[in-house]
């Protein structure tokens, strides 16, 4: 797979809410903490303020849409300083795949989707993506659009097996959506910068494709076509950290989803991730995570029983 198909799959979202907002002005929502989850959203009609705990207000258009990778409370509204119903009342018997009418409708159309994320790696997976992605109509969604109608008209249709297709459109929009936040930020810093990097791109790619492969700094330059130096600094300068650490922290990914999702010992998890010896596994296992592959393995098992109870 593609290093963001990996990362969306150590996520492992589950939308389970999918639903609208017909809102008339003057009109306000205060949403709580969002947990483990990826909020996406999209003005259909009219336009609305989104003010994310700790940041500026945005104001979003008929056509923008919204990305909340982090779970971090928001303000919807007509206008910043209208004073907001917390989210439970406004909503309250909101059902999957309906509009909500709040105040008589009207003024804006709003449609969001809400994705539990599953994988145990969460947390440290959308270190990678930032607290807010704005999308602008006018940088091109068209496909984005496409797929903001079509879930507009199941809603309105709900025919039999909507919630299957609800489902898959909500996971088709937060693909595409990412994807345009990439392509709009090819020329700033960060990951998603640096799968757009031609040369670097390579290198993550490679890293992805063979995560055990004992990567060299001089290997993954001659993937990205680079020297030794310039490709350290260049990748460094990007990534925020070493191509060897890269590779580490990658791997140390892969293992938490290996420790909590199968069944398979210590031992071969070290040796198809490329270390020689368990004892070389968990010693870096240890210090990136914090506690031993096995500790790991027990708390967040343990941890995931608890809230399913």
């Amino acid at each position: 797979m593609d290093p963001l198909s990996d990362v969306l799959s150590l996520l492992k979202p589950r939308s389970y809410m999918s639903a609208g907002i017909d809102a008339g002005a003057p009109w306000a929502i205060q949403f709580p903490d969002q947990g483990r989850a990826i909020k996406t959203g999209a003005v259909v009609k009219g336009d609305c303020w989104l003010v994310l705990d700790g940041a500026d207000a945005v104001h979003l258009n008929t056509g923008d849409c919204i990305l909340l990778p982090q779970g971090r409370p928001f303000f919807l509204g007509s206008s910043p300083s209208t004073e907001p119903l917390d989210a439970p009342t406004a909503l309250a018997n909101n059902r999957f795949g309906y509009i909500r009418t709040v105040n008589g409708g009207g003024d804006c159309l709003f449609l969001s989707s809400r994705f539990a994320l599953e994988g145990s790696q969460a947390e440290a997976l959308l270190g990678m993506l930032p607290p807010l992605v704005h999308i602008r109509d006018q940088n091109g969604a068209a496909s984005l659009s496409q797929l903001i109608a079509r879930t507009m008209e199941e809603m309105r249709n709900n025919e039999p097996g909507t919630t299957l297709v609800l489902q898959h459109l909500a996971h088709m929009m937060l693909i595409q959506a990412l994807r345009l936040y990439r392509d709009d930020h090819a020329d700033s810093v960060g990951w998603f910068a640096a799968l757009t990097d031609r040369q670097l791109g390579q290198a993550i790619q490679a890293i992805h494709d063979n995560p055990a492969r004992p990567w060299t700094v001089e290997a993954l330059a001659r993937h990205a076509g680079m020297s030794r130096s310039a490709f350290a600094a260049r990748f460094r300068e990007m990534v925020g950290q070493s191509p060897i650490a890269y590779v580490t922290r990658w791997r140390m990914l892969l293992a938490g989803d290996r420790l909590t999702g199968s069944h398979d010992p210590v031992s071969v998890i070290a040796l198809e991730l490329g270390y020689e010896s368990e004892s070389a596994f968990s010693t870096a296992f240890k210090r990136m995570m914090g506690c031993s592959p096995r500790r790991y393995s027990r708390e967040v098992t343990a941890g995931a029983a608890g809230s399913e109870g």
